[in-house]
């Protein structure tokens, strides 16, 4: 419980840190962004992508707005009964206002019961949080249908390109695989800054949540994940290496992927009882991150490009998986409820590889019943037409939003 007089000060000091804040390079998810609409917006996302400079983004096209920032540690003792003198304090220090602005509040149980009494009188609302499942609970429960969801990532290769004023090339690419979208990281060029961005993600979005004692297993767990980017994994054989249950294996993997530090990929079945025990690929938020935790990730040039083609993927599709018969394609891409998009990733395609690469994304466009396909390689490009249909060979810097 915090005074109305604490929460004063608070709100005057994070709005003066706010305004201070850079506006950095115009994020792309900003277009996408309807601040006219009636529901809460809600935008989430792993900590330090960029939440709040977004939120500094939108603020520019309001003309007043309330700001507050749960995170902040002087907030750490607030609770539900706090909102009516955050709301008080709000108007006493600037007016009646149409826009709230909240960093992650999912810190405070309830929370959207406040959210839902603001929308009820006809306010704008727009939060941010670091933690899917918790945000995904409470909007399921008391905000259905009166939200809208965005996910924000590190910068994509484009948005990479508008930071460091650079060009599509072979060139910046290997820049941008090798430092990753953090904008923290890419202004300090420091690698401390993301691995302390690791450990904070284990830390505060996982064993303090979940109450975690054994922090040290989670570590290892998920730099071991990091590590085998694009290998198949099963439950089982994490309980085995971590000697630990099913279910514990289970709940790391998915506070994991809650806390966005990575991405689990099913094998594609029509039957989801196959989907669920089949085993699973898996793939980090971001490659600067995974080089900063794994050096062997960061030798390993094939799996670092297939990671960064699934993270461009999964910024516009919720539904991706891996394909994998009698041969094996790297991913393939459902809306509504049918495949429309078959794609294999190659560094570099060779006479050794080429009939196994071109035959495993064949297999898929003839199971899904597609004319077009694609192989993202480093720097090859090429049109291969096979019977009725036509493979791209497309190099990655072109490819990459």
């Amino acid at each position: 419980m915090l005074l109305k007089e604490e929460i004063r000060k608070i709100i005057l000091m994070q709005r003066k840190e706010l305004f201070e804040l850079s506006l950095g390079i115009p994020r792309e998810m900003a277009k996408e962004i309807d601040l006219k609409s009636n529901s809460a917006l809600v935008i989430s996302g792993i900590r330090r992508c960029g939440k709040t400079t977004l939120l500094r983004q939108l603020a520019k096209h309001v003309k007043g707005f309330y700001y507050f920032n749960f995170e902040d540690p002087k907030a750490v003792t607030f609770e539900i009964t706090d909102f009516e003198k955050l709301d008080e304090a709000f108007h006493e220090e600037f007016g009646n206002q149409y826009y709230y602005f909240f960093d992650e509040i999912q810190n405070v149980q309830k929370w959207e019961l406040f959210v839902r009494a603001i929308l009820d009188k006809k306010k704008r609302v727009i939060i941010t949080g670091s933690n899917a499942s918790l945000l995904s609970k409470e909007l399921g429960t008391k905000l259905t249908g009166r939200h809208l969801t965005y996910e924000l990532f590190p910068f994509s290769y484009g948005e990479f390109l508008k930071f460091a004023k650079k060009k599509r090339s072979l060139e910046s690419l290997d820049e941008y695989i090798k430092k990753g979208g953090f904008p923290e990281y890419l202004i300090s060029k420091n690698v401390q800054a993301l691995i302390e961005l690791f450990n904070d993600v284990l830390v505060r979005d996982i064993a303090i949540r979940h109450k975690i004692r054994n922090v040290r297993t989670l570590k290892e767990m998920a730099v071991y994940l990091i590590t085998n980017t694009g290998k198949e994994f099963s439950y089982n054989s994490l309980k085995e290496v971590f000697k630990l249950s099913i279910n514990t294996s289970i709940s790391f993997v998915s506070y994991l992927e809650d806390a966005y530090l990575l991405f689990t990929v099913p094998r594609f079945s029509y039957s989801l009882k196959k989907q669920l025990v089949n085993p699973k690929k898996v793939y980090a938020i971001d490659t600067g991150l995974a080089s900063a935790v794994s050096a062997s990730f960061s030798e390993e040039k094939g799996r670092m490009l297939e990671n960064l083609v699934f993270i461009n993927l999964r910024r516009k599709h919720k539904e991706i998986f891996y394909f994998k018969e009698r041969k094996e394609c790297d991913f393939v891409v459902k809306e509504r409820n049918r495949i429309v998009d078959a794609i294999q990733v190659c560094y570099k395609l060779s006479e050794e590889n080429k009939e196994r690469e071109i035959n495993g994304l064949l297999e898929a466009m003839d199971k899904f019943n597609l004319k077009e396909g694609r192989i993202i390689t480093y720097d090859q490009e090429d049109e291969l037409k096979i019977n009725d249909k036509v493979i791209r060979v497309i190099p990655a810097w072109k490819w990459l939003d």
